[in-house]
């Protein structure tokens, strides 16, 4: 070639609308890989593999279509035509760098290298299609290359590669309306990036002005890009409706996982949770229970529980049904949260039964202060369905590490609730170890106390019981004692819980009733006539053959039945209110009296009261003693006196230690009064010589006794005159602490 004869080119031309349609196709074909690139990180292997041989087919036909279309919108003075060989291949490169960018997109993250390489490949790819493309026209002679725009469009197609690939990135992470905005801007940078290097490739053609098309009877122009451009739109809808379709799949199978995820959270939260209150569960608070043992060994810290139990709670099933009981059970649940702190947990462990930990090194003194600040909460009137009920509780406390390893904490603090509970209720206990009926000291003890009805080891001491208008004695209340021989005098409070434990308590009871009415029937035969008070515990109570043992005790010491009070508190009576009045009805034909104990600690309903066949009502000790302070108690114990009279019962005050006590107490014409202001509870013979007279005798018995006894000059005759009425007998253990 000479400046003589320069080379001259054909002139080309662009149709504008197909260039416009060419670049569409890009954009279109953009999307499409973009959704694409989110569909082939499936978790799914086999579905992942699909999508990506799938999509590569799509989005390279898109971009080869493209090029096509952009071939179409280029006009030349001569019939063009496509090489099928070549054209294949061109399309083989295609859907090739769409592989690799579909796999690239589909890693975990884009290191440099991957991106890098990726992008590179990619650009290669791009330039093969469209350059092979080219080559399918087979021109003779061949196209005069700028290679300047050469190399511009293979480094356009390379960053237009590595945007695409950060795109692809990006955009994956991102959900909603934002995304899909962010996915079409990203499509037409991508769908005019692309175009870039194609027209910047075309421009890098020049075509001699003696060209001629060698394939000019192969594939047609006009037909080939009418055609490869529409197939191509319908395979790209194809796969974009396909894309759509599997998006809304996943998201429905998203909101599938989302609700099992949901339901498995309830289902844990209803593994942990009390369902009735929304307090945690016994599992919830051991687990809890041990992660703060385990700060506390490691702080050297305190922990606390507190066990509490519902005095009475039954009755209100039996009285307002189950929907009234769940109400008041949720008011309790919301009372204990009230007076917890942040630091502290509430968990409902029992139908009636809560635990609270106190975390935060508290001591003996807070937390018995956290025990009354309970027992004044619960013991607030609450209202359901227009009914107002009272309740009380009783609550055992336990310390970590003082009270037992983590393993008997609860069960520990179990033992010192039910030891509050025999006490007569209303109150809280610290735990201690004769409490605890596994350690080999109770094992001993029991084994002594199944024998120490057969030693003689066991007696009966006896409280008097006074009228509250002449001063005189009434009756007595038998107190049970057990003179051990090693260790002495044994508190009732040690030996009643563990005979309850062991199952001796029924035997006991029985010693009990025997030795009073042989009690009875020696003062008889000393010409001393006094009633005598036993309590019978909620074992004896459901013993069927209890009316039986008490009439074949009676006649074989030939005491009248009018002679002998049963006394049963007010949490026991109603816990089981149609058992109770069976019992009740049967000692009552016996010719016995009845009588309520603990009065005012409980629930009572007042239609069962009316029914129940006793005699007498005791006022619990807890109002008594608040008596002279307190303008609340002074209200109910008047209302109590009041409410017995009216049903004719006569009513006992009991734990009476001041004047000003019995002042109150005669003044609201109180029928029997008992306590130390008194007399201390004395034995058989002490109680003999002091109706006798002989009271300095009297007062040396009962110091051997280990009990101090005071008179009063009003004391020493017995009150033949009143009406027979039993007086107020201690509990058989006489766990409630002398009157």
């Amino acid at each position: 070639m000479n400046s003589a004869n320069p080379v001259t080119y054909l002139t080309s031309s662009y149709s504008p609308w197909t260039v416009f349609a060419s670049v569409l196709i890009a954009m279109f074909a953009s999307y499409v890989a973009l959704d694409l690139a989110k569909r082939v990180r499936q978790s799914d292997r086999v579905l992942a593999r699909g999508w990506l041989v799938g999509g590569s087919m799509v989005m390279g036909t898109g971009i080869w279509a493209m090029h096509f279309v952009g071939m179409l919108a280029f006009k030349l003075p001569l019939v063009v035509g496509y090489d099928y060989l070549v054209t294949g291949i061109s399309w083989v490169a295609a859907v090739g760098v769409s592989g690799v960018a579909l796999w690239v997109a589909s890693g975990d993250q884009l290191t440099r290298t991957r991106w890098v390489g990726g992008a590179m490949a990619m650009g290669l790819g791009i330039c093969a299609m469209h350059y092979t493309g080219m080559h399918a026209m087979a021109m003779s002679p061949g196209i005069v290359w700028d290679w300047l725009l050469v190399g511009a469009s293979a480094v356009i197609a390379t960053v237009a590669s590595a945007v695409a690939l950060g795109i692809f990135f990006w955009l994956r992470e991102r959900t909603g309306l934002s995304a899909f905005g962010w996915q079409v801007a990203a499509s037409v940078v991508m769908g005019v990036a692309i175009s870039g290097m194609h027209y910047t490739g075309m421009a890098a053609a020049n075509f001699p002005s003696d060209s001629v098309c060698m394939s000019w009877d192969k594939l047609g122009g006009n037909d080939l890009g009418l055609l490869v451009g529409t197939v191509s739109v319908v395979l790209m809808v194809i796969s974009l409706f396909s894309s759509v379709l599997d998006t809304r799949m996943h998201g429905r199978e998203q909101k599938l996982s989302a609700s099992l995820a949901a339901a498995n959270q309830e289902l844990q939260l209803s593994t942990s949770a009390d369902p009735l209150t929304q307090l945690p569960n016994r599992l919830a608070f051991e687990d809890r229970l041990d992660g703060a043992v385990i700060r506390s060994q490691q702080e050297q810290t305190r922990v606390g529980i507190l066990f509490i139990d519902l005095d009475g709670f039954k009755p209100v099933n039996s009285s307002y049904g189950h929907a009234a009981g769940d109400a008041v059970l949720r008011e309790v649940a919301l009372r204990l949260k009230r007076v917890a702190r942040v630091t502290d947990m509430v968990a409902r462990v029992g139908a009636d039964e809560f635990l609270m930990m106190l975390d935060g090194h508290p001591d003996r003194a807070s937390a018995a202060q956290v025990a009354q600040r309970i027992r004044d909460t619960l013991r607030e009137p609450l209202e359901v369905d227009g009914h107002e009920i009272a309740l009380s509780c009783s609550i055992g406390i336990v310390l970590f590490p003082e009270h037992g390893p983590r393993g008997k904490l609860i069960a520990n603090a179990d033992a010192a609730m039910n030891a509050a509970k025999r006490a007569g209720g209303s109150g809280h206990c610290f735990f201690e170890p004769y409490m605890d009926a596994s350690s080999p000291e109770q094992i001993d003890l029991q084994r002594d106390l199944r024998a120490a009805i057969a030693r003689n080891e066991l007696e009966l001491f006896f409280q008097p019981k006074i009228n509250g208008k002449s001063g005189q004695i009434t009756g007595v209340e038998a107190l049970l004692r057990w003179r051990h021989p090693a260790r002495g005098m044994i508190s009732p409070g040690v030996f009643i819980p563990l005979a309850e434990r062991f199952g001796i308590i029924g035997a006991l009871g029985n010693w009990v009733i025997e030795d009073a009415c042989r009690q009875i029937r020696a003062w008889l035969d000393s010409g001393m006539r006094l009633r005598v008070a036993i309590n019978l515990s909620v074992h004896q109570l459901r013993q069927n053959d209890l009316d039986k043992r008490v009439k074949d005790a009676l006649a074989r010491h030939r005491v009248d039945p009018h002679l002998v009070t049963f006394e049963i508190t007010e949490s026991v009576a109603m816990e089981d209110t149609e058992s109770s009045m069976r019992a009740f009805e049967r000692l009552s034909a016996i010719g016995v009296q009845l009588s309520i104990d603990d009065f005012g600690t409980g629930y009572s309903s007042l239609a069962y009261l009316r029914k129940l066949p006793a005699r007498q009502l005791k006022i619990d000790r807890s109002f008594v003693m608040d008596l002279e302070q307190s303008e609340d108690a002074r209200s109910i114990v008047e209302a109590v006196v009041r409410l017995a009279h009216a049903l004719d019962l006569r009513v006992v005050a009991e734990g009476v230690e001041t004047a000003g006590q019995r002042d109150i107490l005669q003044g609201m014409e109180c029928d029997e009064l008992q306590g130390f202001l008194f007399a201390k509870p004395m034995p058989a013979k002490s109680i003999t010589l002091w109706a006798m007279g002989d009271e300095q005798d009297a007062v040396g018995r009962a110091a051997t006794g280990s009990e101090a006894v005071s008179f009063s000059d009003s004391m020493f005759e017995v009150d033949r005159n009143e009406p027979y009425e039993p007086t107020e007998p201690m509990p058989i253990g006489g766990t409630k602490g002398d009157k």
